[in-house]
């Protein structure tokens, strides 16, 4: 397969790595940017455990919601600048309102009626963008409720109450105290918003993750020469890691920088007045995972002058 320069272009925006290595990555893997990931990561030359797409799209994530259930929200714009619009904030923020009536999918959020106007969504969204002059879509939403225990949320980056550049939503279960158990997920949620995890416990993580970490864990153990019957021993010393890393109850609370989450949870209890149970949570970053189309300024305004 040919390798173009636009491949090894995002080969290298993903890992860092030099582009003459990229080049060589994607030639040993016919092409494919994934499994040339995961080969520099057994050469030691890129990290990408977690890879996060670029992002580039503008606009804002909202959040509403009540004790026991909340939604989120991601509206796109073009450029930050609307993303301060005042207009733009109040549609963002009726939207979040909205889809707390849902059930969370895109479609029920769309369909739903905007609060107080008598239109939808989509046709809101609509008229905003004739009376903004700029292209606006509703990316994704969620909501998570609990029928006993709360749900906190967390904001930052925030440009008005519940409208931010990073938002989390988490769902607890407990039968304790109300006001501590929702002043707990708000640490949570902002713990949330710091550390990233993939999932809440390692029985959440996706089987294929896992088995993609244990592949490129093993491969790193043989680059590195050592026999075969201390590989396996490596490896899940590697996992154990990457679960520290990745996984919301065996992180490290940042709050503290001591105790696990899981502790954390666990201390709680006595001063909550019962046991505590992360049910889910739902972590957004603006623009994430798309990318805006890069531009070569200096060859625009060449040819602009006809050179």
């Amino acid at each position: 397969m040919a390798i173009t320069a636009q491949m090894v272009k995002e080969l290298r925006e993903k890992t860092g790595v030099g582009m003459m290595d990229c080049k060589t990555a994607l030639q040993e893997n016919d092409g494919d940017i994934e499994a040339a990931i995961d080969w520099l990561r057994t050469k030691g030359l890129a990290k990408a455990a977690k890879k996060a797409g670029r992002v580039a799209a503008e606009g804002l994530i909202g959040i509403a919601g009540g004790d026991s259930k909340a939604a989120i929200v991601e509206l796109n714009a073009e450029t930050d600048f609307v993303a301060r619009n005042d207009q733009f904030q109040a549609l963002g923020s009726a939207i979040a309102a909205a889809a707390l009536g849902t059930d969370g999918t895109l479609a029920a959020v769309t369909a739903a009626e905007l609060p107080g106007t008598g239109k939808s969504v989509e046709t809101a969204i609509t008229d905003a963008i004739s009376t903004i002059g700029e292209n606006m879509a509703l990316r994704r939403a969620d909501v998570l409720s609990v029928e006993s225990g709360a749900v906190a949320s967390y904001i930052h980056s925030a440009v008005a109450p519940g409208l931010g550049k990073i938002g989390v939503i988490v769902a607890l279960e407990s039968a304790g105290d109300n006001a501590k158990l929702s002043a707990l997920g708000r640490q949570i949620a902002m713990h949330i918003a710091a550390a990233s995890p993939l999932a809440v416990d390692v029985a959440d993580l996706d089987a294929q993750t896992i088995e993609r970490e244990r592949a490129v864990f093993a491969e790193q153990a043989r680059e590195s020469g050592k026999p075969e019957n201390i590989i396996d021993k490596m490896v899940e010393g590697r996992l154990r890691k990457f679960y520290e890393e990745s996984v919301l109850l065996k992180q490290t609370f940042v709050i503290d920088g001591e105790n696990t989450v899981e502790a954390v949870l666990k201390a709680a209890e006595a001063d909550i007045g019962a046991p505590v149970a992360i049910a889910g949570f739902i972590a957004y970053r603006l623009g994430e995972g798309i990318e805006r189309e890069q531009s070569d300024f200096a060859a625009e305004v060449a040819a602009a002058v006809g050179h």
